[in-house]
């Protein structure tokens, strides 16, 4: 229930971003962007999540009110904390941080409960996170690269 719970927080995040970026006209682009971020995305799910944040129609495409992103985003502390994030072969991504502060972003992705996410290491300006394989990084570098706009 709490993994449940801390997702939807993540994808509310993601939709408040998403929504913020980009023009948006239906539901179903919703979905499909979020799912490309690697979320479990219905148009129920989504459906819900508007409504939870109060996203509006305006004309043809969807809008955020201005709170939305303090309440939903758990990153929001963090996000100018990492500098660059690459991966190291099929199962190794590699998140570059401004000087001590790797352990308080590795404790959030540790608190995310990502299903892509075997674990993590962390230094005072390195965060080592494995993977099981090349699609799982993949989806783990689309959520970190949408969260940490790099």
């Amino acid at each position: 229930m709490a993994a449940e719970l801390h997702q939807s927080t993540l994808r509310r995040a993601a939709i408040v971003k998403i929504i913020r970026e980009s023009v948006v006209h239906k539901q179903s682009e919703l979905v499909s962007l979020l799912k490309q971020q690697g979320f479990d995305a219905t148009q129920s799910s989504v459906s819900r999540d508007l409504r939870e944040l109060q996203v509006a129609k305006a004309g043809d495409h969807y809008i955020v009110p201005q709170n939305a992103i303090s309440q939903t985003d758990p990153f929001s502390a963090i996000s100018g904390f990492v500098t660059q994030i690459r991966t190291a072969g099929s199962s190794l991504t590699v998140i570059n941080t401004r000087a001590g502060t790797a352990q308080s972003v590795a404790v959030a992705i540790d608190q995310a409960q990502w299903p892509e996410v075997v674990g993590t290491i962390s230094g005072d300006d390195t965060i080592f996170i494995a993977t099981e394989d090349g699609h799982a990084q993949k989806t783990l570098e689309s959520r970190l690269r949408a969260i940490f706009s790099l």
